[in-house]
């Protein structure tokens, strides 16, 4: 028996300190509901989990994208729907015009609303969104992912020549007048309905990719959390077994501090 190095006091304070390090880890796990709580904890679970986090963040930024170009989309819609209404009254009047029966002044008359409502169109094609035009028939690339992929949104030109005729040029003051107007008109109206068409194909297509995102994102955030999150009955299980690692290894460890004070029986 020895006095000036004692072993077993020694193994008892490494096996303590390890279970109080055990111990507190537990505690920072079920505290923080993270697994990881530093990078000694799983350093390569981190890395990929900081990457997945950034990819999550950058679909996140391209659904904000897409929100905003189908709000593009349908601010255009919502305009072209009273220009459709503007020039299916104009086509009215261009019709109503060529009547044999109307007078002159009958159809000044036409042709002051006529031109009211070409003007009401040649001012639609002017407006802009958040400073970006609407009708000048540019297409937007919009991001769709999270590597930059764009998809392209095609636009809408109202300062075509086959809109610019219907609101610049045509008149129903006379019958000649009216019937070309009549039929610089109806090719408006089939544009019109051909650029609708493509508005409602740009939605749709978004549409598509924005619900693609959301299911990707879904699935980055439970592969991220098989990784970050703690499983917090597993955790309790193993913070119940190290705080009684830590108490029986604090008494034990007395014991082992008082067995050296058996010498001095053999010294009485």
């Amino acid at each position: 028996m020895v006095i000036n190095t004692n072993i077993s006091a020694q193994s008892s304070a490494t096996l303590l300190q390890q279970s109080s390090a055990m111990l507190a880890q537990s505690l920072q796990r079920l505290s923080s509901g993270s697994k990881i709580t530093s990078p000694a904890d799983d350093s390569a679970g981190l890395a990929v989990s900081m990457k997945l986090t950034a990819q999550m963040q950058q679909n996140t930024a391209a659904q904000n994208n897409i929100a905003d170009a189908v709000s593009f989309n349908q601010t255009q819609d919502g305009y072209l729907q009273q220009v459709d209404t503007a020039l299916s009254r104009m086509s009215e009047l261009a019709i109503a015009a060529q009547d044999v029966t109307k007078t002159t002044s009958d159809r000044a008359l036409y042709s002051q609303e006529f031109t009211t409502l070409g003007a009401y169109v040649k001012d639609v094609s002017t407006k802009s969104f958040n400073g970006v035009s609407l009708f000048n028939g540019t297409q937007l690339n919009v991001t769709t992912d999270s590597s930059g992929s764009t998809f392209a949104n095609k636009g809408v030109d109202l300062t075509s020549a086959t809109y610019t005729q219907v609101y610049n040029t045509d008149s129903v003051a006379t019958v000649t007048g009216a019937q070309s107007a009549l039929t610089d008109i109806t090719k408006s109206i089939d544009q019109l309905a051909s650029d609708r068409a493509n508005l409602g194909a740009n939605e749709e297509t978004l549409g598509y990719y924005g619900n693609q995102l959301t299911t990707l994102n879904n699935n980055l955030s439970a592969a991220n959390s098989q990784i970050m999150d703690v499983d917090v009955a597993q955790e309790s299980t193993n913070y119940a077994k190290y705080n009684i690692l830590v108490q029986s290894g604090t008494a034990m460890l007395a014991q082992a501090n008082s067995q050296p004070q058996s010498v001095l029986r053999l010294l009485s």
